[in-house]
């Protein structure tokens, strides 16, 4: 059995996560039990919600053990099989974490999942056409329910959650803005993506100034909006929210340092008679299948051309998490393992 390289967490952040925090370890791989399949890892997800699994906080999930792999989404290969269900060379997509290889009890539900890589590569099976796309599906198809010709908006939107959020939206006949950081990521989500608009958020110091700009991009006001972000951002947009608006929450890293993220404007949402509603994807699989299926379909087809940004080599990934959390990254953020 291989050697396998890990990535541990060793402690936790006081305030802004740091290298410090992760510990890169070498272990044997463990022989095979009956059930079992051996993968190699291509690639691994970062994902923002890991940064809020790192404290020992209560939370919809519970916190990242110590002292134990990363928990994170993977792509990669069966290389050792004990399950009749999986041969070498199948390409797979689960829940191995920041390391080389893991070893998976494949008859578990939700362990691990075939796919098909002919029209989709296997890196997108993290990002497009994994749990970001349905993140998006989910937050736009259940919650906020658009209608042809509505005003969509998302924060964060040159990332792998709002990139499959604004192709989801076009592709139900809305006009999609975005709202990202930087002149060369608000360029992509226009020019590649084909978002309607993009404002930069970078050029603006305050929620008033920020408004104004979202203002001109949506003319008609904003039935829907898809929250990655808060802080000020979020209370920009409320600014701008439309009479029985929608807004699926799914994300504050704004606040993913444990600081209080405080809402300016909450009497909005009784003004507006807003739908608010906070959610996580891991707790509607029975929508995956249906998401998956249109969000394998726009990449395939051309419509969803996600970007990644990927750092090489599982050592890197620790950096590559910080620079993400700081929107270092460009689309997705990977990490080539293999």
């Amino acid at each position: 059995m291989p050697r396998n390289k890990q990535i541990l967490l060793d402690n936790r952040p006081q305030g802004e996560a740091s290298a410090s925090n992760f510990k890169l370890v070498e272990s044997d791989t463990p022989p095979l039990k009956d059930g079992e399949v051996l993968v190699r890892h291509h690639f691994l997800s970062l994902d923002p919600y890991m940064r809020g699994r790192m404290n020992d906080a209560k939370s919809y999930a519970a916190p990242q053990p110590l002292g134990q792999v990363m928990q994170g989404g993977t792509v990669g290969e069966v290389v050792e099989s004990r399950n009749p269900k999986y041969a070498v060379g199948d390409k797979v997509v689960g829940f191995g974490g920041w390391q080389e290889y893991s070893v998976v009890a494949a008859d578990q539900p939700g362990a691990l999942r075939k796919v098909d890589t002919t029209h989709v590569p296997l890196s997108h099976y993290l990002g497009a056409v994994g749990m970001p796309g349905v993140t998006a599906w989910y937050g736009l198809v259940r919650i906020i329910e658009p209608k042809a010709g509505q005003t969509m908006v998302v924060s964060a939107a040159s990332g792998a959650v709002g990139s499959a959020f604004g192709a989801l939206a076009k592709a139900r006949g809305c006009r999609a803005v975005g709202i990202a950081g930087g002149p060369d990521k608000c360029r992509y989500v226009t020019e590649e993506l084909g978002f309607d608009a993009c404002v930069d958020y970078k050029q603006h110091k305050d929620a008033s100034s920020l408004s104004k700009a979202i203002k001109d991009a949506c003319p008609d006001g904003i039935d829907g909006y898809f929250e990655n972000v808060g802080g000020m951002v979020m209370d920009a947009v409320m600014l701008r929210l439309n009479a029985h608006s929608r807004i699926a929450l799914c994300g504050m890293i704004a606040g993913y340092d444990g600081q209080p993220v405080p809402m300016s404007y909450p009497q909005l949402l009784l003004t507006n008679r807003v739908r608010l509603q906070g959610f996580i994807v891991s707790e509607h699989m029975e929508d995956w299948p249906q998401a998956l299926q249109e969000l394998g379909t726009l990449v395939g087809s051309g419509k969803l051309r996600p970007r990644e940004s990927v750092a090489q080599g599982l050592a890197s990934a620790p950096e590559a998490f910080l620079g993400m959390l700081k929107g270092r990254n460009f689309g997705k953020q990977l990490v080539k393992v293999s």
